[in-house]
């Protein structure tokens, strides 16, 4: 049986993760109240960040930028985007 979560993203009712993507009250947190969908679209969102920014992930100050990132996306929040992106 799939697994609902009310999306704090999306505001309504979506697929849940299968579980938390990382240890700690950070990733349960996400587990609770964030969807499948904007688990995978935040995903991208970090991924065109790294790629853009030339972001470094052994970096430790790359961390907490992506993490106060994630949190601002995740939250409907204002977040950096990856410049020169033009979404098709």
């Amino acid at each position: 049986m799939t697994r609902m979560v009310f999306c704090r993203k999306y505001q309504k009712e979506l697929e849940g993760l299968e579980r938390a993507p990382f240890p700690g009250p950070k990733g349960a947190a996400i587990f609770e109240d964030v969807s499948k969908q904007a688990w995978q679209d935040w995903l991208k969102q970090q991924t065109m960040l790294i790629n853009e920014k030339h972001l470094n992930v052994m970096d430790p100050n790359t961390r907490p930028y992506l993490d106060e990132q994630r949190e601002l996306f995740l939250s409907n929040e204002e977040f950096d985007r990856a410049e020169g992106y033009t979404p098709e």
